[in-house]
């Protein structure tokens, strides 16, 4: 079978990773890809939003199967243009897909349905949210409605901050439409995780649980990022939680997605908060996340691909996911200056000086004359370490990131540091 990975980062790079394990693939081509995708798959200089062109080269090639990883194709609806064309195609249709797409309609979902999540109210005039927020008492959350690239939320310390935002949201359009509409939520305070589950809109089977780590700087200080860092299972995680997490969020949402007519077929993520009144939902996305990907991904034992048809197929009760009982730790590596501007351009040494059991997953880099790789974005690369234990796993990621060279490297030394509580 002939797949096709639509998408750039170190997310899908890990995703033709994963299937290229699977005796169903004969050949993989990833949309456009990046210097590491291209060592073991044919890259396609088509951006991941190119619908058209992406048709095309399915046609072209004959390819037989398309798994889709960021949000912003399957906000556009490429899974609906698939699937008219009877191209089997992996991840939630544009509808399903507002779990993300729409802060507004994901709320709203939610607490129609008894979804636990923080209190919110909706907004669409200024005016209105002004006034709202000059009567809470700080930290509030404001959300954009639609898809931001990760700077469409802010937790606001102070009034000021929340009433800046709301002004360059709704009225300087710093986000463009996305900022039309705003969720300002009540802030929620316990540990952040991450869940992730695979279903066909009727079976709902856990994928795995994780931690990541927003903020550019040790100590989750600085700006927010796409994410700097994760690892897997959270040392916190019980049987008894993961059991709530399922039964009240995840199983409920499906359902709910399918009552509303929209079934939900692909990768649900659902970032959590576990308050001291168990967890409750930050938000939901509509496929697998980035960081996250890169440390559950290497632990999962069941073939992907008969997972993924199985999601299509409506027959996902037949597949029993299996997991290694291994921790799994990923650091990223930024370019200098990430979040904000940063250069690009240096090339990426040390690979060949890395263990042979540890794994690098490409996001923002290419490949220059002579097969150099070289940066070519933010988030560079993710090193991912496993072990029998997180300080083991932990200790061999760090070993072998500074292993790795570039200029004006940065990369958070606090991940997995369960000992000083991060």
């Amino acid at each position: 079978m002939k797949i096709l990975v639509v998408g750039g980062g170190a997310r899908e790079h890990t995703i033709v990773w994963k299937l290229a394990q699977s005796h169903h693939t004969n050949e993989i081509f990833a949309a456009p890809g990046n210097a590491g995708t291209a060592r073991i798959a044919r890259n396609l200089d088509i951006k991941d939003t190119d619908i058209s062109a992406l048709s095309e080269a399915v046609r072209r090639e004959g390819i037989g199967l398309v798994v889709v990883g960021p949000e912003a194709p399957l906000a556009a609806g490429v899974v609906d243009h698939f699937q008219t064309l009877g191209v089997p195609v992996f991840g939630p249709t544009r509808q399903a897909a507002e779990i993300e797409s729409s802060k507004v309609f994901s709320k709203e979902l939610m607490q129609k349905n008894g979804i636990p999540c923080a209190q919110s109210v909706t907004f669409s005039d200024y005016v209105e949210a002004k006034r709202y927020v000059e009567q809470q008492s700080p930290p509030v959350v404001i959300k954009a409605d639609g898809l931001a690239a990760g700077k469409g939320v802010v937790v606001a310390e102070t009034v000021s901050q929340a009433l800046e935002t709301l002004s360059r949201f709704m009225e300087e359009k710093s986000l463009g439409s996305s900022g039309d509409r705003v969720v300002i939520e009540a802030h929620l305070t316990g540990r952040e995780m991450s869940t992730f589950v695979f279903t066909d809109g009727k079976t709902v089977l856990p994928l795995a649980y994780a931690c990541d780590y927003k903020r550019i700087y040790d100590g989750d200080d600085g700006p927010n990022t796409g994410g700097m860092g994760s690892y897997s299972p959270p040392y916190f995680l019980s049987q008894e939680l993961a059991e709530t997490v399922q039964e009240t969020i995840m199983k409920p949402v499906v359902k709910a997605m399918a009552n509303r007519s929209r079934p939900y077929c692909g990768t649900l993520y659902g970032g959590l908060m576990i308050t001291s009144a168990g967890p409750k939902v930050i938000e939901f996305n509509a496929r697998l996340g980035d960081p996250e990907t890169q440390v559950v991904l290497p632990l999962l034992e069941t073939d992907l691909v008969e997972i993924i048809l199985a999601v299509i197929d409506g027959e996902l009760d037949r597949i029993k996911v299996e997991l290694r009982d291994d921790a799994c730790v990923g650091v990223a590596m930024a370019s200098g200056g990430y979040p904000g501007s940063y250069q690009t351009g240096y090339p990426v040494t040390g690979f060949e000086d890395l263990d042979r059991d540890v794994l690098v997953f490409h996001a923002g880099t290419k490949l220059a004359d002579g097969g150099r790789v070289v940066t070519s974005g933010g988030r560079v690369l993710t090193v991912v370490a496993s072990g029998k234990t997180l300080t083991g796993a932990r200790e061999k990621v760090y070993d072998n990131v500074s292993r790795i060279h570039f200029e004006g490297a940065h990369y958070r030394r606090d991940i997995a540091d369960i000992k000083n509580g991060s």
